[in-house]
């Protein structure tokens, strides 16, 4: 009896904490709060870095302009030298030759048009006394002497170029450099360079200048100009960064590595720096114009989309949209919007199309 007793009070006491339980109010569900941001236009800095390459300010392959044997070098791998100085002379017999022939045939045919000359002044001078001198005869020594003339201008024209082609027997340096290399000796045999032979004599160099050449990706040429200032290093000196100032751009894309080619000017009066030696360049980009930056959250993708999520009316926008340049938290946007526009700034496909969202 006692124990049905107890077990009455029990479930008296549990009825009435249930109908308690049931008196008190059940809060409402609170929706999901979705934190936005007005959409601004602004600027995006970042850097590139490219490989580049330095060369000589100049330089020239010098070959033999006749053929020859080399007579004597003046000149060795590393020798400074200057504008016109003698690097090396050729011996061609025959072309000495030719150049006293020609030296004899210009004196004899000078020695020609004198006396024909001079026949013709006499004939002149005596034919102003009528009846001295026909008029036939006058015009056959002013013939004569015509041609005698002629003779004489083929005769200098031939000397000039039997003296100017010995001028070639001397090879001179044509601006101050340094030779780099060296591929004949003396009692080499040497002639003009053609399809079959292309390994010259000397190679001059001018290293106190150099150029630092670099191809610029077709999507970086927007961002740079003349006279824009960059930075570069090299691995023979670690620690050091060289400042260079864009001298030349070629203003076309090759068609094969589809960049720019960019060259600066190097002074390199230490020669600290050599040519063919590889650099690396760090370029700044920095948009002209202003884009819209936004963070990397704001952008999400599906398998058929890039887009961002506009919220408007409370209500969820998917706009297509293209990327531009990043970074490690931002990025620039191209698509259709303006600014003041209200974007998600933790966008996911979850969040559909048309969705409500309450916004933050």
């Amino acid at each position: 009896m006692k124990t049905y007793h107890f077990i009455l009070c029990l479930f008296t006491v549990g009825a009435l904490a249930s109908c308690q339980d049931k008196q008190k109010p059940v809060a409402a569900a609170q929706p999901d709060v979705t934190q936005v941001f007005s959409l601004k236009e602004g600027t995006l800095n970042t850097t590139m870095r490219l490989p580049a390459v330095l060369q000589p300010y100049q330089t020239v392959d010098l070959y033999a302009k006749v053929n020859g044997f080399v007579k004597t070098m003046t000149v060795d791998v590393g020798s400074q030298v200057h504008q016109g100085q003698l690097l090396m002379t050729l011996d061609a017999p025959e072309m000495t030759a030719s150049l006293t022939q020609a030296q004899e045939n210009l004196h004899a045919k000078e020695a020609t048009y004198r006396g024909s000359k001079a026949n013709y002044d006499r004939l002149l001078s005596t034919s102003k006394k009528p009846g001295t001198i026909s008029p036939n005869d006058l015009d056959m020594a002013h013939a004569q002497m015509s041609a005698d003339s002629s003779n004489l201008l083929a005769a200098k024209s031939a000397y000039q170029l039997s003296a100017d082609l010995k001028d070639y027997l001397e090879v001179r340096a044509p601006f101050d450099g340094v030779i780099s290399s060296r591929n004949v000796y003396n009692g080499a045999y040497v002639a003009p360079t053609d399809k079959n032979s292309n390994i010259p004599m000397l190679t001059l160099q001018e290293q106190t200048k150099l150029r630092l050449v670099v191809d610029v990706p077709e999507a970086a040429t927007n961002y740079f100009a003349n006279k824009d200032t960059l930075h570069f290093t090299v691995k023979t000196i670690p620690g050091k960064q060289f400042v260079a100032v864009v001298n030349r751009m070629a203003g076309a894309l090759n068609v094969n590595l589809r960049s720019e080619q960019m060259q600066m000017d190097i002074s390199n009066k230490t020669r600290e720096l050599l040519p063919g030696m590889f650099a690396e360049v760090t370029l700044r980009l920095t948009n002209k114009q202003k884009t819209f930056v936004i963070p990397q959250t704001a952008v999400t993708q599906n398998s058929q989309r890039i887009f961002v999520i506009r919220v408007v009316n409370h209500k969820a926008e998917w706009v297509d949209v293209k990327k531009g340049r990043e970074t490690t938290d931002s990025l620039e946007v191209y698509g259709d919007l303006k600014p003041g526009d209200l974007l998600v700034g933790n966008a996911t496909d979850q969040l559909k199309n048309g969705t409500s969202v309450n916004t933050r």
